[in-house]
């Protein structure tokens, strides 16, 4: 059936879609969103997949979400509220723990605990990190100049880099570039010297990054992290209240307060091309959605090589897009428990526990897990990133439950070469839950449930490439 054509058709309602669908509906456009799942969310979802549970089942934390858009968006009128978070901890082998707050003096007491000399540099560490931020934050809601084209736009957004750049010292300059290049390892190194402290501060670097902290290039991706803000607190982290779904629902209700609409359980077949132009897009049922543009909120390789015909391409553009990294190295265990797991290294009552907490206390461990992920293999001892939101936000179990999320490094897209059976998600979840008991033990009887993602099942329901979450690799 053949249906009244739209502004803009938009392609999966994740976070991203559901941000453009918005702004060009409050534009005062006609705008339709076609998502294959029956629900909303793409990445940023709440899932009820255990009785009176609920589970931020992809993505799990909030910061990289630009304030600038939650005001635009009004989405707290629509429900959206971001709880900051308080600090963390890196449990060591030797049953210490290094403990993280949002207080910098807090930290700097802490890593006085761990070295006295890493103390006094953490204040040089923030200092140097937050010019890398400063410099690059502004450019996050700029759009990016076409450097061989002559329009008056893009000259005068290059004019404008140009003075950005100019306006560093000649030191400044060099640092920066350094910095965009260099491993985060090599980074640390020129700060720290406690095995402990590098390993929590490069865990930025290699989330969610196809690469190890000893590789070039990541330094420059702790940026992605550091700069995010919660409430105008620049580098804080929160958890959306009621899950990460909380920030899809809120951008969905806006999208429809402003008119536009969304329709679920309708997947794309193919995008419609005439005259080298996009006129609308095919669905899976054989109907087709008509729009003066479209707008494909999957990655660029899922867009051009499975849902545009490669003739209607230039050659060229075919060639580079084959050619784009996308490569999958983490995956996600969603945790059902019966009541608080107990860690013994933390003092009683610590705040710690109600932030992110690791098991990785050197960036030598973390470049073996690397090691396996390079041999196809998922990471022996894993990198995780275990939170609890419940005990900050309680609504998303009964009481006394908890739900707990971690975030693993590494996880291939293939395993030696082929499909992930389930078999291997199996044992990759049992390495994730004996870390975790080694340092909270008795914590696998507090289990009721678990969903495991592994790459496989982040491409085939969220439709991330071989389950990169950045679609496509943050290198300079």
């Amino acid at each position: 059936s053949r249906r009244m054509p739209c502004d803009a058709v938009i392609i999966g309602a994740g976070h991203n879609g559901l941000v453009a669908a918005c702004y060009l509906a409050r534009a005062g456009l006609k705008v339709c969103v076609v998502e294959k799942n029956d629900w909303v969310g793409g990445a940023a979802v709440s899932r009820s997949l255990y009785p009176g549970f609920t589970y931020s089942n992809c993505s799990y934390v909030s910061s990289l979400f630009r304030p600038e858009i939650m005001r635009d968006l009004e989405l707290p009128k629509h429900g959206l509220q971001v709880i900051p978070y308080e600090g963390g901890a890196v449990f060591t082998e030797g049953g210490d723990y290094l403990g993280m707050h949002r207080d910098h003096d807090a930290n700097r007491r802490e890593f006085a605990r761990h070295s006295r000399r890493d103390a006094e540099a953490y204040d040089r560490y923030a200092r140097d990190v937050l010019r890398h931020c400063r410099f690059i934050r502004p450019m996050l809601m700029r759009t990016p100049p076409d450097p061989s084209s002559f329009r008056p736009r893009d000259l005068s957004e290059l004019a404008w880099l140009g003075k950005q750049m100019f306006g560093l010292s000649e030191a400044a300059m060099y640092d920066m570039i350094r910095f965009w290049t260099m491993s985060i390892s090599d980074y640390l190194d020129e700060y720290f010297e406690s095995p402990v402290i590098k390993a929590y501060q490069a865990v930025a670097s290699i989330i969610g990054t196809a690469l190890g902290p000893m590789s070039p290039g990541t330094a420059y991706v702790l940026l992605h992290h550091a700069m995010g803000d919660v409430d105008g607190n620049v580098g804080a982290w929160g958890f959306a209240r009621g899950g990460m779904g909380s920030i899809t629902r809120a951008l969905t209700a806006s999208l429809r307060a402003a008119g536009g609409e969304v329709r679920t359980g309708q997947g794309v077949e193919k995008i419609l091309v005439q005259g080298g132009r996009a006129v609308g897009v095919v669905l899976a049922n054989g109907d087709e959605v008509r729009g003066k543009r479209v707008i494909s909120n999957m990655d660029v390789k899922r867009t051009f090589l499975k849902h545009v015909d490669e003739a209607e391409l230039p050659d060229d553009f075919v060639k580079r897009v084959k050619a784009f990294k996308i490569r999958g190295s983490s995956g996600k265990l969603n945790i059902a428990l019966d009541s608080t797991p107990v860690f013994p290294a933390l003092p009683e009552g610590a705040p710690n526990i109600r932030g992110d907490l690791h098991f990785t206390d050197s960036i030598e461990k973390m470049e073996r897990g690397y090691d396996d992920w390079k041999n196809g293999r998922f990471s022996r001892d894993p990198f995780q990133d275990v939170m609890i939101p419940t005990m900050i936000d309680p609504t998303m179990t009964p009481p006394g439950k908890h739900f707990m999320s971690s975030f693993v490094q590494y996880a291939p897209p293939k395993i030696e070469g082929r499909d992930w059976t389930d078999a291997d998600r199996d044992a990759f979840r049992d390495t994730c839950l004996n870390q975790i008991e080694t340092y909270s033990p008795g914590f696998k009887d507090r289990v009721l449930h678990v969903e495991v993602r592994t790459p496989r099942e982040l491409e085939a329901e969220v439709g991330l490439t071989e389950g990169n979450i950045f679609q496509g690799e943050l290198t300079f």
